[in-house]
Parts: structure tokens; sequence; C-alpha cells
């Protein structure tokens, strides 16, 4: 049976992990500055991400620039671009399919297709959360397998930067979001509520009245 609770509580997790997702993309803070030795105090702080790295000076002045070419960048980087982009086109698809599908929106008519866009919506979100989940952890593994590195210079070595555990936080209501709004729809074909109370209560009242018949 559809639960329209269960829907709403899974298209409001999904949209914040939507949102979470956006700023995860937007944000240069992917790989930050690692103080290592002699590095603890430091006049600038680096911040790179996927479409711009940035300095921030020790007076508080930040300056960022937009990365010149895509071919340029590395593989994971430009793999990350295209997942992250990629799962944004898929919320979207799946915040369109959800508000059509959840049981409170009049858009749809029938229930049997309303219950077919909202399993179809949750499937998406679910997708989406593990396409986030990808990039982020490809990311993290490859900062920590660097900064463990002895042959990669202290200089060069980067921190998880507070990006990566929003992307992790977005996938998580993503993948949360779309379980709850695809087990809170009916299954197709099934209706929402019954039907079989009012047509077994005539029958008694229809047989209740013969009886009386027959006893006058």
């Amino acid at each position: 049976m559809a639960t329209t609770g269960m829907q709403l509580l899974g298209l409001v997790l999904s949209i914040i992990g939507w949102v979470s997702g956006f700023m995860v993309c937007s944000l240069p803070m992917w790989r930050v500055t690692a103080f290592i030795g002699n590095n603890i105090v430091t006049a600038q702080i680096t911040w790179e991400g996927l479409w711009m790295n940035c300095i921030v000076q020790s007076t508080g002045e930040i300056q960022c620039k937009v990365y010149d070419s895509l071919l340029a960048l590395p593989s994971d980087m430009q793999a990350a671009r295209g997942l992250t982009v990629f799962s944004l086109l898929l919320c979207t698809l799946g915040l369109t399919l959800g508000v059509l599908g959840v049981k409170c929106t009049k858009c749809v008519g029938h229930q049997s297709p309303k219950a077919r866009l909202a399993r179809v919506s949750g499937i998406i979100f679910a997708v989406a959360g593990f396409l986030y989940l990808i990039p982020v952890c490809w990311t993290a593994h490859s900062i920590i397998r660097d900064f463990y590195d002895p042959y990669v210079a202290a200089p060069h070595k980067r921190e998880l930067g507070p990006a990566l555990y929003l992307g992790w936080v977005g996938s998580a209501l993503l993948l949360i979001g779309g379980s709850l709004l695809y087990a809170g729809s009916s299954p197709p074909g099934i209706p929402s509520s019954p039907t079989f109370s009012s047509g077994e209560s005539s029958p008694r009242r229809a047989g209740g009245s013969t009886q009386v018949k027959g006893y006058v």
C-alpha cells in the first residue's frame, strides 16, 4: 500500500541530497593544502575543485582561477565532472517524476500511473546517489594514497576537503530518500485503498431486510 508520509519523506530527503550534490559540484574545496612538517604555519592555503582552484591568503583574501582546459585535467577529475553533472540531471528528472507521482498531488488522476512514476523517481534518485558516491570516494582514495606515498613531495600532498564530506552526506540522503520513495509507493495495478468494505456491507443489509420480511 502506498504511504503518503513515506513518499513525502523520501522526496524531501532526495531534494536535500540534490541540493547538497549541487554544492559539492560547485565548491572548490575537494582538495585542501596538507599541513606537514614545516608547513604548519603557511602564508596561503590552496583549494582545488572540479572547476577551479583557489588560493586563500593569510589576510583572508581569496583568489580563484577557472581551469583553462578540460583536456589538460587528470582523467579522474574529468570523470568526476561528468558523473556529478549527469547525477544533477538525473536528480532533476527524478524530482519531476516524484512530484507527479506522490499521492498528495493531482497532476495525474489515476493511482496506478502515479505509483509507477513515484517508483521510477525513487530508482532515479538512488542511481544518482550512487553516481555521486563514485567520484567522491575515488577522489578521497587518491588523496589518501598520495598523502602516504613517500615519493610525493610534501607541498604537493593534499587533505580531504569539506566538499567530500558533504558529498558523502548528499549521496546517503539520495540513496535513503530514493529507497523510501520506492518503498512508499504501491505496486502498479494495485489500488491504493480497498473497496470491498462497502460491497460486503450491502449484502448483509439486504439479507437482514429479507429476514425481516420473512418473519412478517
